[in-house]
């Protein structure tokens, strides 16, 4: 399970404090409460708040001096620090949408590769009885054939059968296409007639 990063507290009050310079309920140039006073509104340390101020001090939002307090200097900072964060919140919402999108793809993946390996089965089984029950063959290293399409060796031409999937690294390809490499080791799902067999293997043997 991937864990949750937490947002550190002292982040969090920069953040509200910059909300509230923007919102106008800080002016510039309007000294704020002292830290002892921020930290008992956020119900935190003084330290806490120190961190935040000195956030906000780094990205010239406002300004700390000794006998003068914290100083509200931009609040165009203030929009800009802000706007960091909720590009940030977008980025992750998209980033959740995307992650169930894949799981969702994989569980259709994983159905559609089910129900086909089921069909196969099932036509493997009357293959005897089924005039158009799939047989396989291997492309074995010494073809002739290997590294060109099947529409460039013309295989419906020369074997009567039509390559419905090929099988490579044990994943499945369903309805290939014409424009597919053959390649070594491939298996080759193909129909046809009772003669299409032995024309394949011999086609696949030069």
């Amino acid at each position: 399970m991937q864990q949750r990063v937490q947002m550190p507290t002292y982040e969090k009050i920069a953040i509200d404090i910059a909300n509230r310079i923007y919102d106008g309920k800080f002016k510039v140039g309007e000294r704020i409460h002292g830290r002892s006073t921020l930290a008992s509104e956020y119900n935190v340390s003084p330290e806490t708040v120190r961190r935040a101020i000195k956030i906000l001090e780094d990205v010239e939002i406002v300004q700390s001096a000794k006998g003068s307090g914290v100083i509200i200097a931009s609040r165009e900072n203030a929009f800009k620090y802000i706007s960091r964060f909720s590009q940030l919140e977008s980025i992750k919402d998209l980033e959740k949408q995307t992650k169930a999108l894949i799981k969702e793809r994989e569980k259709l993946d994983e159905q559609l590769f089910e129900t086909v390996h089921k069909i196969l089965d099932y036509a493997g089984k009357l293959r005897h009885t089924n005039p158009i029950a799939p047989f396989e063959v291997e492309i074995v290293p010494t073809c002739s054939h290997i590294g060109k399409t099947i529409s460039e060796v013309k295989f419906w031409q020369n074997t009567g059968g039509t390559v419905i999937g090929i099988k490579r690294n044990h994943e499945l390809i369903i309805s290939p296409g014409p424009y597919v490499l053959m390649l070594e080791g491939d298996i080759l799902l193909i129909i046809g007639n009772e003669q299409t067999y032995e024309r394949v293997r011999h086609f696949l043997a030069e």
